[in-house]
């Protein structure tokens, strides 16, 4: 099972942030991984991010989507994750808007822990009881703290 809190960092968890578009909260995103990878631009990260969109939306239905990218640079999986105070149009599979977004980057070269950890993710987030909680988290700290109980949890079984 999967180890949050070895993939996410405080400060690339935030909640309550404001967007209105696709592109826009991919940028973001890039510009809190740089922070953790400052040896990466933010272009090359949302190019990896717009790459795979480009494929097909991480849109997993729910008001979720899980967007991701493969990078060189990166030396073992990385989570970004932000919460929108107002969804937003994400194309997701079920036409509706995205509101939690957690974004992974993977080193290019490790496709098994790619797919585990996209699994893992996904498992966390069908728990709507964690969902509606995420959703509720009125500060960064809290957010965070409830990503890690919960992946403690999930470790645990």
């Amino acid at each position: 099972m999967m180890n949050l809190t070895s993939m996410l960092a405080e400060n690339c968890t935030k909640s309550a942030v404001l967007f209105n578009s696709k592109k826009r909260i991919l940028e973001y995103i890039a510009e809190l991984a740089h922070q953790q990878l400052p040896d990466m631009t933010e272009y090359s990260i949302l190019e990896a991010l717009m790459t795979r969109e480009k494929l097909g939306s991480t849109g997993i239905g729910g008001g979720i989507a899980i967007p991701h990218g493969k990078l060189k640079c990166v030396t073992q999986p990385m989570l970004v994750f932000v919460v929108s105070k107002e969804a937003i149009p994400f194309d997701a599979i079920d036409n509706q808007p995205v509101d939690i977004f957690c974004a992974i980057l993977i080193p290019e070269d490790q496709c098994q822990a790619h797919l585990s950890t996209l699994a893992g993710i996904a498992r966390l987030l069908s728990q709507k009881e964690l969902t509606k909680k995420i959703r509720h988290a009125e500060t960064n700290q809290q957010l965070y703290q409830l990503l890690l109980e919960y992946s403690a949890m999930e470790t645990a079984k």
